[in-house]
């Protein structure tokens, strides 16, 4: 079982932790974590693109010339997509991007991208964060204490203070450990959780 140093707010080591090994100790599946992100973001798409097709777009029920005799190209409508507002060719619609993948593939892909954070050495494990109002000069204080930049904090319930503490910090960003998803733990340097956040993942995860 992977061990880590257990951490207060003073920045202290206080203890240690032993870590689950099928979430913070399994085989890293980079292919997993690809489809996780690119899952994550195909979520975040709008689809919102629109343009007419010639069948949309306004006029052009009569045929604007005879067909033959005038020298001119034939044409059928004045919303040909070869004319100045006419309609367009293959025109974007809107549609959903978004796909799932297997809930096993799920935990797996979040199992690899946390044991990757603990085999790189950027996950930090505090005793507790408490913090009785919102302060980003206190989490700004407490990540120069831990020496890091950029983190992503995971509380193991919903933390309001810890939250808007954080907001305002760049490349910094907090969450509860049961919204913690594959694409915030790769995109930040670095990874501190609570204690209770990671007793919380493993049971979620099944460990």
């Amino acid at each position: 079982m992977p061990k880590v140093t257990v951490y207060n707010m003073a920045g202290k080591a206080v203890g240690e932790l032993e870590l689950a090994s099928g979430v913070f100790g399994a085989e890293v599946n980079e292919p997993l974590l690809h489809d996780a992100v690119v899952m994550y973001q195909a979520s975040r798409r709008l689809g919102t693109a629109k343009a007419k097709t010639r069948g949309e777009v306004r006029g052009g029920g009569r045929k604007p010339w005879r067909q033959k005799g005038t020298g001119r190209a034939r044409t059928g409508s004045i919303r040909s997509p070869l004319w100045r507002g006419g309609g367009v060719i293959f025109a974007p619609a809107p549609r959903e991007y978004r796909f799932s993948m297997p809930k096993k593939a799920r935990r797996r892909a979040l199992a690899s991208a946390l044991s990757a954070k603990v085999r790189d050495g950027e996950m930090i494990v505090l005793d507790s964060l408490a913090i009785a109002e919102p302060s980003t000069k206190t989490v700004a204080a407490l990540l120069g204490i831990l020496n890091i930049g950029g983190a992503l904090i995971v509380t193991g319930g919903e933390d309001k203070n810890v939250h808007l503490s954080s907001r305002n910090i760049p490349r910094v960003k907090a969450a509860a450990a049961r919204n913690l998803n594959v694409y915030d733990v790769l995109a930040h340097d670095n990874l501190v959780m609570t204690r209770d956040a990671v007793r919380e993942v493993e049971e979620a995860l099944g460990a």
